[in-house]
């Protein structure tokens, strides 16, 4: 098993030595780290992001496509690296590792042998990135771990699809500059956020949310009969409960018919479109098919099971 079917062959190795500490990176931080194989072994891939414990900000995120490995295999590699990650924003940082994989977590922590020769090798590479000392585990439900779950289903989208994995620009933004002193007012009449109504909020969570999630709108609260997706700036509600009118959502009466949304190039849009059926979703209009909004207009339009459309718009 080579190096080039672990890791990211494209991806230099950082120096031995440390770097110095940047005085303002955080002194802890947080690594949500995944990895899947559609086959075991089959196509695979892992994703990784680095967090703010204090804010919860996801500070930098990578996924990367490995070819034919296993399941652990993949999970190691996005560890891995998690851990190169932290070490470049901060190499003297305490870093707290979350992994919804317990064989990697157990290993890691020395709490389960590690019998199979390669996967000695891969925790020997996993251990060589930072100072053992400085890393502790933590195991976390899938649930819990959706951010990294999502990037490394995007790695192995990417390349089975013969495409770069390309990591959404919301999640690697740094800091917001300091406002200006005197900072222009902001125009009325913007959308401050919308609310969709459900009957079942736990599929309109695995659809409409999934789907809103990789738009770039992170889930943002969530109560009783409801959840929010999105920022302070412009949020989605998805809301249930006991105040719904009785009937079945139907687009074709007066009301919002589809929210459309930007999706990046023609090819994010392909990509999003095929992942989507796995979600929920169907295609419409599939005989017009990108080009049913009409021949200068680039989208997937798309359905899920209670009737809602959302339009994705190639730029």
């Amino acid at each position: 098993m080579t190096d080039q079917q672990l890791f990211d062959p494209y991806e230099s190795r950082n120096s031995e030595k440390s770097a110095p500490q940047d005085q303002g990176a955080p002194a802890r931080l947080i690594v949500e780290a995944d990895g899947g194989s559609r086959g075991n072994p089959g196509h695979a891939g892992y994703g990784a992001l680095v967090r703010d414990p204090e804010t919860g900000r996801i500070l930098v995120e990578k996924a990367a496509y490995i070819g034919k490995a296993s399941n652990n295999v993949a999970e190691y590699s996005g560890l891995v690296s998690g851990l190169e990650l932290a070490r470049e924003i901060n190499p003297q940082a305490s870093v707290h590792v979350k992994m919804d994989s317990k064989l990697v977590v157990e290993q890691m922590s020395g709490r389960w042998q590690i019998k199979h020769a390669d996967m000695r090798t891969l925790a020997a590479r996993a251990r060589k990135v930072l100072d053992p000392r400085q890393v502790t585990y933590e195991w976390i439900p899938r649930e819990r771990n959706k951010d990294a779950d999502r990037l490394s289903n995007e790695a192995m989208d990417a390349g089975m699809a013969g495409v770069d994995w390309k990591p959404r620009a919301a999640a690697v933004q740094p800091a917001e500059p300091e406002a200006p002193a005197e900072e222009a007012p902001r125009p009325a009449g913007r959308l401050h956020h919308l609310e969709v109504w459900t009957r079942d909020l736990a599929a309109a969570e695995a659809s409409l949310g999934w789907l809103l999630e990789r738009l770039g709108f992170p889930r943002r609260d969530s109560w009783k009969d409801g959840v929010s997706y999105g920022s302070d700036e412009f949020y989605l509600v998805l809301e249930s409960g006991p105040d719904l009118a009785a009937g079945a959502h139907e687009r074709r009466r007066p009301g919002v018919n589809h929210l459309a949304f930007r999706a990046g190039a023609r090819a994010d849009v392909d990509l999003l479109a095929r992942r989507a059926a796995s979600h929920g979703w169907s295609l419409m209009f599939a005989d017009r098919h990108p080009f049913a909004g009409g021949p200068e207009h680039y989208a997937a339009y798309l359905e899920n099971a209670e009737g809602f459309e959302v339009e994705l718009v190639a730029d």
